[in-house]
């Protein structure tokens, strides 16, 4: 299982404990269920996580930072076995990434980080930062294998493969993660085997179709 500790945010002072930032966190995701992020204070989380507040404030400077390494801590849950094609490996990561939005910490962390960044550009960037393009790993290792496995074709030579390369990882992540985060939490459908195998048909077929203009 990947679990990476919440980056620095290039403060000085004590080292950072494993286990305090462990317990913060969990802290963080366990206010949210109760709170709601209205109601979630800095205060609220160092109090349940048994820290002075000034502990919080070495690493986070405010409530959004403190939010989002909560819910990338989640994210980085997601694993990528190899189930021996393409279709396999997408339809296993679909079902996982559904069955963590159904945890009520994942669920509500990330609806409340979402709608707060509609609103704070600094706070969709350490979304970006700390959780998209860390989860960007999954689709990267995903490809290279079916390019492997001879499922897919291999990329371009040169600057312009690596440019379209990038360009086909950010989309697929785009379509994956959207399609699952729309239909467990926007339109509330059940993501379950039928809709995965449903899913995946139509995104393999596509990306294992001709190649498109560039």
């Amino acid at each position: 299982m990947c679990r990476t500790t919440p980056r620095s945010t290039g403060r000085t002072g004590r080292p950072r404990s494993a286990e305090a930032d462990a317990a913060i966190l969990d802290a963080t995701r366990a206010a949210l269920v109760e709170l709601g992020w209205s109601k979630l204070t800095m205060g609220d989380v160092a109090a349940r996580a048994g820290v002075a507040k000034t502990t919080l404030y070495r690493r986070w400077a405010n409530k959004s930072e403190l939010v989002v390494d909560a819910v990338a801590v989640i994210f980085d849950e997601l694993e990528l076995p190899d189930r021996g094609g393409l279709r396999a490996d997408v339809e296993g990561v679909v079902l996982q990434f559904a069955a963590l939005l159904e945890r009520p910490e994942a669920r509500t962390a990330l609806m409340a980080v979402v709608a707060e960044s509609t609103r704070d550009e600094g706070l969709r960037d350490r979304i970006r930062s700390a959780i998209v393009e860390r989860q960007k790993r999954l689709v990267r290792i995903g490809r290279e294998r079916a390019q492997n496995r001879g499922e897919l074709l291999p990329d371009a030579a040169g600057a312009e493969g690596e440019a379209a390369a990038a360009r086909d990882m950010d989309l697929i992540f785009d379509v994956i993660a959207g399609a699952v985060v729309h239909r467990a939490l926007v339109s509330g459908g059940p993501v379950d085997p039928e809709w995965a195998r449903d899913f995946t048909a139509l995104l393999v077929g596509g990306l294992t179709a001709a190649p498109r203009a560039r």
